[in-house]
């Protein structure tokens, strides 16, 4: 074990490993293959699919008089207010769709760049609604002699699917207000995922009021077909691969808790197993959603990556309660029913390109990158593994991971200490001297020779990344999933 700059560190006394939550500390006996990487050209070939969608999205409105409409300043207003709303709504479609957890999709992108284009493409529709709603309804006004206050009445009071609208367009504000990273942080993770299931209420809602008005939807059989089968396709990726597929699978093949292990003090371990596991084929680095059917609020799913290498009979995983999923852990009993969805994530050994390996975790982070540990192919002195915390009693799994980095041939590095203040920085103050780049090539002098896998907080990951890259790592040799909701 190396440290940096910093006295040797002592980590905590070894669990026993006779216990049932540590039947992964020593190498699994039937190892599982590892996950292929989905070809990323399947990313590429999405990416066409979704300018292909806004192209023909526009072609409609251009083929329906969209240009033609432009000249005079009330039919100008209505005619840019129908475009923004067709825009609006195959983006919210397209978002719908981002999140489905398809799984060769997911695969290709990764939740953590599906997660970012999901905010991105989020934001703009919701933009664009309100544009809509703004450039229509001025349209409409410049053209009535009702004025602005009596059309607004008049659309809600007289127009098919009106009232609807609105409600989904309330339910999308909260949706959008509470997806701001200010208030993200004020809410409880289990209440923003409540709230953010009211996008598909929003989308929903709006679909009689486009159907019933919309000149795009109903100008020709071509337009219907195609919202339509828009429509259809995302509802039916919703309901078959995040309702559909893993409540057959959990009931094909249950899953319970096997055990359940204090960790640390606020870390709970929770092994889990059944007839299930075997069809998953999981990825040593990959995380599920998991429900665990132990009282009132089961129903509401936590992101936790495995925590050891899956074996084909048990999954397990090691959590740091921050919230009321992840305190309930520590109250689970054996026996305990539970549903997964997954896996999901491409922090896994199937995405590496290289034999050389780096693996950086900190904090509860390091749960994926001890997984990985175990689960990578490797040759003595291929793999270096950072471990990163503030204090030793918060080496979480540290003992673990030093015994599989002897028993593998690993080099195992612990980065001890609290973080320096006032700089965003993967470095604790005792190193403030040294520029990120600068410390990562001195712990590891061949960096650029290999793949990084990196898992922690989102700005510690951030300034791991941009370390890795100023060091000479290519970026596609970087690997990390972000967990921030």
């Amino acid at each position: 074990m190396t440290t940096i700059d910093l006295p040797h560190t002592t980590l905590p006394s070894p669990p026993d490993p006779a216990h049932p939550a540590y039947a992964h500390d020593v190498l699994p006996t039937h190892a599982v293959p590892a996950a292929r990487a989905v070809p990323r050209w399947w990313r590429d070939a999405s990416v066409s699919a979704f300018w292909l969608v806004q192209l023909w999205v526009t072609a409609l409105w251009v083929q329906h008089g969209g240009i033609q409409d432009l000249g005079s300043l009330g039919d100008a207003l209505t005619s840019l207010g129908r475009l923004t709303g067709l825009i609006a709504s195959a983006l919210l479609l397209v978002q719908v769709f981002l999140m489905a957890r398809v799984p060769w999709f997911e695969q290709a992108w990764g939740q953590d760049e599906l997660a970012r284009t999901h905010r991105l493409v989020g934001f703009t529709s919701f933009n664009l609604l309100w544009a809509h709603i703004v450039l229509i309804t001025l349209g409409y006004a410049a053209a009535s002699p009702l004025g602005l206050w009596g059309t607004i009445v008049d659309f809600t009071l007289n127009y098919p699917g009106m009232l609807l609208a609105i409600a989904g367009t309330v339910a999308l504000c909260m949706v959008v207000v509470t997806s701001v990273k200010r208030a993200r942080r004020r809410l409880r993770y289990e209440s923003w995922h409540l709230i953010h299931l009211y996008g598909y209420l929003g989308a929903g809602l709006a679909l009689p009021h486009q159907l019933w008005t919309g000149q795009e939807f109903l100008a020709s059989t071509a337009s219907t077909v195609f919202w339509w089968s828009l429509y259809a396709g995302c509802a039916a990726t919703v309901l078959v691969f995040r309702v559909g597929l893993p409540l057959v699978r959990s009931l094909r093949a249950p899953l319970r808790v096997v055990a359940v292990h204090d960790e640390a003090p606020g870390v709970t371990t929770v092994v889990v197993g059944g007839p299930g596991v075997a069809r998953m084929r999981p990825a040593a680095g990959q995380f599920f959603q998991w429900r665990f059917v132990d009282g009132p609020g089961w129903t509401r799913a936590n992101p936790y990556s495995l925590s050891a290498a899956p074996d084909g009979r048990h999954l397990r995983v090691t959590a740091a309660h921050v919230g009321d999923g992840t305190q309930r852990l520590a109250n689970l009993r054996p026996g305990t029913r539970v549903l997964v969805e997954g896996p999901y994530g491409r922090l896994h050994p199937g995405v590496r390109t290289r034999r050389k390996v780096l693996l950086m975790g900190a904090g509860i982070g390091i749960t994926p990158i001890r997984a990985l540990l175990e689960g990578l192919q490797q040759d003595p002195g291929e793999v270096v593994v950072i471990h990163r915390a503030s204090t030793r009693e918060q080496f979480v799994l540290g003992e673990e991971m030093f015994r599989i980095a002897t028993d593998r041939g690993a080099r195992y590095v612990t980065v001890e200490g609290h973080r320096v203040p006032g700089r965003d920085t993967w470095l604790p103050a005792t190193a403030a001297h040294l520029t990120d780049a600068a410390a990562l090539a001195q712990l590891v002098p061949d960096v650029a020779e290999r793949d990084v896998f990196l898992c922690g907080a989102p700005a510690w990951m951030e300034a791991a990344r941009r370390a890795a890259l100023a060091c000479g790592v290519p970026a596609e040799n970087v690997h990390l999933e972000r967990f921030e909701y």
